[in-house]
């Protein structure tokens, strides 16, 4: 991590997420891709969507605490994201054989039907915890000390590497020069499932299927038309961005050990989904992670707490007591000034940047630049690199 003693010095702690922000942003941006998924590939907005995140990250905290039967509370982990997966396949097939009956803002506003009943029973459900309300944490079953979550080669300790905050493993001396934080170790651990389900995403969007899914965005009676089962397609293409966002849960529950209705479950994460898809660029995939790396980084930078640099902890620290002072207008002093319209108030400055992102970047970020390029980045970059060679 950089510190106020690195190259860039202070005003890279300000400007840059911390580590802990990335991992973070790595399994909310894969949650927000498996949205984009189905809602910007083939039109149909998924508002409930955060029930597949919730079961996937309710999976994991309840396997670990010994309440899924048949399922051993040291379950390893790499076993529990597929499994998380597969439940929430099973889950988006029932809700989609009954939502694709319908579309456009019907189809929204049942999804957000389902995943609201969903989010009050497990809400009141005593079953996951003395306080069902306020979540359930990894505490393992009585008698057992809590597992530890692996990401790796299942079975081959030597192989596996624990994320989290507080039970994650660090490295020292690999290779005898590099060391890496629990911290760091999670951000690479985590990146690395999220970068493996990003491609798997990527190649069924480039695959005949995912043609079907664009013909079915762009004009679903004429894909219809010419002999396509959409609602087959569709129910698949949900079945697969539930897959994603079950396991995306997974990772967020592994990473915090810990998981509540409000932060899994509830409609807003499924509105968080939508701003990163709309911020990055709708239809895009990497959009969406681009979206929320834009969004969690704007929060962190004019967040009020001190750890991990912002914009509010630089001026406090780096602006002399006589600015500080210094008068404004009417009384108001810089100091004022600055705990006013700064302190506690990055939501709003968020929700005046996403109105401007509406109004003058609709494509979003990823989105805009394929359109300035005319392509994607990734054609445009080796198309020149081809032309370079020649």
């Amino acid at each position: 991590m950089l510190t106020t003693s690195g190259f860039l010095g202070a005003e890279a702690v300000t400007l840059l997420p911390r580590v802990e922000t990335m991992v973070a942003v790595f399994y909310f941006g894969l949650f927000a891709a498996s949205f984009d998924f189905i809602s910007g590939y083939t039109g149909y907005l998924s508002f409930g969507h955060a029930v597949f995140y919730g079961t996937g990250a309710y999976l994991v905290v309840l396997a670990a605490n010994g309440k899924v039967p048949f399922l051993p509370f040291d379950t390893p982990f790499m076993l529990l994201l597929l499994l998380a997966g597969v439940l929430a396949i099973v889950l988006a097939v029932v809700i989609g054989l009954v939502s694709f009956r319908l579309s456009g803002v019907y189809f929204a506003m049942i999804t957000l039907g389902f995943a609201q009943v969903i989010y009050v029973f497990v809400r009141d459900w005593s079953f996951v915890s003395s306080s069902p309300r306020d979540g359930a944490a990894v505490v393992g079953p009585d008698g057992a000390a809590p597992p530890t979550f692996d990401i790796g080669v299942p079975f081959v300790d030597s192989l596996n590497l624990a994320i989290g905050q507080l039970a994650g493993d660090s490295v020292e001396g690999l290779f005898g020069v590099l060391s890496f934080s629990t911290a760091e170790v999670s951000y690479y651990m985590v990146g690395l499932v999220v970068l493996v389900c990003y491609l798997a995403l990527q190649r069924i969007i480039h695959s005949p299927f995912g043609r079907v899914m664009i013909a079915i965005r762009e004009n679903e009676e004429r894909a219809r038309a010419v002999g396509y089962d959409t609602f087959r397609y569709k129910l698949a293409a949900f079945a697969v961005s539930g897959f994603f966002a079950g396991v995306a849960g997974a990772l967020f529950a592994g990473f915090r050990r810990s998981v509540a209705p409000d932060n899994s479950l509830f409609f807003l994460v499924s509105g968080d989904a939508l701003l990163a898809s709309i911020i990055g660029g709708f239809g895009t995939l990497a959009g969406p992670i681009f979206g929320r790396l834009f969004d969690e980084s704007v929060r962190e930078f004019l967040s009020k707490e001190g750890s991990g640099g912002g914009l509010l902890p630089y001026l406090r620290e780096h602006l002399s007591q006589g600015t500080l002072d210094t008068v404004l207008f009417n009384g108001l002093t810089v100091q004022e000034a600055i705990e006013t319209f700064l302190n506690g108030h990055a939501s709003l400055y968020l929700g005046l940047l996403f109105v401007l992102f509406v109004l003058f970047v609709p494509n979003g970020l990823l989105g805009t630049l394929r359109d300035r390029l005319g392509g994607t980045v990734a054609s445009q970059v080796s198309e020149r690199l081809s032309r370079l060679r020649r």
